[in-house]
């Protein structure tokens, strides 16, 4: 017994660390993917089409950031962008078509919102990442991406002169697994269209 106790709990430990390493893993996989959509809706904020003939007085319609907005603090994003002649998609990988979009506009909106369908009191791996997109009605509709994600900071950052047009976003996400991890992320995009 007391040869087989100091195996035992090294291999204990290292089944523990292989755990935590997977967790870590599917955590930052899923932090990417968030990245990768909110970074393709930041890049398309204020896209135009060439065909079309609509004058835009606001540029601050295209992509706006509302700060302390959502679950435990985390900002949201909302931008709006014109149909290209080619076939767009939403956050979610439906087809945008003239039905879905409002005044010309197509949307996109991303938000940290409490877990849906998790009764008051149980204890969550913080909350989900909402991805908003116009129904076929026009009507702005709300879908999970993903589980996991404990705060969303979306923070303007000041552009150099060349490129004081369009804007920098810093888009940082903390991910959880409600116990022990806690991974900060962060990453940074320029929009590419606004006027």
């Amino acid at each position: 017994m007391l040869l087989l106790n100091p195996l035992l709990k090294t291999s204990a430990d290292l089944v523990a660390k292989q755990i935590e390493h997977e967790k870590r893993q599917a955590l930052t996989s899923e932090a990417e993917r968030a990245f990768e959509l909110i970074g393709r809706a930041i890049r398309a904020a204020g896209y135009r089409n060439i065909n079309t003939t609509q004058n835009y007085k606001q540029v601050d319609q295209f992509i706006q950031v509302h700060k302390s907005s959502g679950y435990q603090g985390s900002d949201s994003l909302m931008v709006q962008h014109e149909l290209s002649t080619g076939i767009d998609f939403d956050c979610i990988g439906n087809v945008l078509n003239k039905e879905r979009t409002k005044n010309g506009f197509a949307r996109q909106g991303f938000l940290v919102d409490r877990q849906a369908g998790i009764a008051k009191g149980i204890k969550v791996n913080g909350g989900s990442l909402i991805c908003q997109s116009l129904d076929r009605q026009g009507r702005l509709q709300n879908t999970t991406l993903m589980n996991s994600v404990n705060h969303l900071w979306i923070e303007e950052l000041a552009a150099s002169e060349k490129a004081q047009a369009q804007k920098l976003f810093k888009v940082s996400l903390q991910m959880t697994d409600g116990a022990l991890l806690n991974i900060d992320l962060e990453r940074t995009f320029s929009t590419r269209n606004l006027p």
